[in-house]
């Protein structure tokens, strides 16, 4: 029940116009569902995903920052966002160049929140 629950999410994850890849991450760095389009050291994905979280919301802290909502990482071609969903989980996407990353980070804020609430 909880693979399928998880599946589920995977992929309304990635319905979501411009994510080429993304995970379903544990706060401690497993990857608990995935979707990705290319070869990659998914322990290491997973993990570096949880402390890129983790850090950034503790300088959230630091700056009495109310909420941090995501972290995102700029590449020539491609982005990288990884945002909370609840206590337990955080979700990692890799967006394409050609995405409009206002509507993406929208759109998946809605499915974090939906995971955070169920699991």
């Amino acid at each position: 029940m909880l693979k399928d629950k998880i599946s589920a999410y995977i992929d309304t994850i990635r319905s979501i116009n411009g994510i080429s890849a993304c995970a379903l991450v544990s706060r401690d760095g497993i990857i608990s569902g995935k979707y990705f389009d290319r070869e990659l050291n998914e322990p290491w994905f997973g993990a570096l995903s949880a402390t890129i979280l983790a850090s950034a919301e503790s300088v959230g802290s630091i700056i009495r920052s109310r909420s941090l909502l995501s972290v995102t990482i700029r590449a020539q071609d491609t982005s990288i966002l990884i945002m909370g969903a609840g206590e337990n989980f955080l979700i990692a996407a890799i967006i394409s160049d050609t995405a409009d990353p206002v509507k993406v980070h929208a759109e998946m804020l809605a499915v974090a929140k939906k995971i955070g609430e169920a699991m």
